[in-house]
């Protein structure tokens, strides 16, 4: 899509008014929503970023946009009213100013079996890894280009997380002090020993694919594996996954054993 957000947003106002007829003539016609399997709550601020949003989104025919909210309490209201399967959350929404409010947005009953992003502006702010906690799956630049969002639409509505480097180095920093005096939860006991080894690599950032490489078995395995231990340790998705893997104590091993300079990995 021509031009990204930030020029978009950047214009000044009095083309506001020009600019959002133009960035909805990109949506697709209703007759072709009919087939829709992606569903798209929308959470932000200023209209011309929800239009850019919205435009860049339906793009793409597999996608619709159920819903635009400009504050936390209507984005609540929204996803139970519109059930849908993702929510982009920007951060920088009115009344996200904080780690305790913008972890109680994402952890709230209105987003249970919805799958959270989180646009921001910076993947260091400290609202990421409290709201990754929280329940949030995914982190995305608010500069990112058309075809980054559309991947990362597709892979948390397929039940996957997608996190920044930085966000999963904290949230290993914060998690493995605690991780020393876990205790393991009976579920453990139900993993097989191949769950366990694929549990550990998942706390290391890897994909699916990655985890067939490192394996030597196939991603449909890998993803099977993946699947049986979420069900198990009752995991929601992949990114409570990375959490249990160290407050249970899986990762503390791992964590001591690893190479000096190993790469981060995004959750993909």
């Amino acid at each position: 899509m021509p031009g990204s957000r930030l020029r978009l947003v950047r214009r000044t106002a009095d083309r506001e008014q020009h600019e959002v007829p133009a960035l909805e003539r990109l949506a697709r016609p209703e007759a072709a929503r009919s087939e829709t399997s992606i569903r798209v709550l929308i959470a932000a601020g200023p209209a011309l970023v929800r239009a850019t949003y919205r435009a860049m989104i339906e793009c793409d025919k597999r996608m619709e946009v159920v819903g635009e909210a400009t504050s936390g309490p209507e984005a609540l209201a929204l996803a139970t009213a519109t059930a849908p399967d993702v929510t982009l959350l920007d951060l920088q929404l009115p009344g996200l100013d904080d780690v305790e409010t913008t972890a109680a947005i994402v952890s709230h009953s209105a987003f249970a079996g919805v799958a959270v992003m989180l646009i921001t502006p910076r993947e260091s702010d400290e609202r990421v890894v409290s709201a990754v906690r929280a329940g949030a799956i995914g982190v995305l630049s608010n500069d990112a280009q058309h075809g980054d969002l559309i991947r990362a639409l597709e892979l948390l509505a397929g039940g996957q997380a997608l996190l920044p480097a930085d966000a999963l180095r904290r949230l290993r920093a914060e998690l493995a002090p605690q991780s020393h005096h876990a205790r393991l939860p009976i579920e453990l006991d139900e993993l097989t020993p191949r769950e366990r080894e694929v549990v550990t690599l998942v706390g290391l950032g890897l994909s699916n694919r990655e985890i067939a490489e490192r394996l030597v078995i196939s991603p449909a395995t890998a993803k099977t594996h993946v699947s049986r231990a979420m069900v198990k340790l009752h995991a929601r998705n992949r990114a409570e996954l990375v959490v249990l893997a160290y407050e249970t104590g899986l990762m503390v091993a791992r964590t001591h054993a690893a190479p000096a300079g190993e790469p981060e990995r995004a959750i993909a």
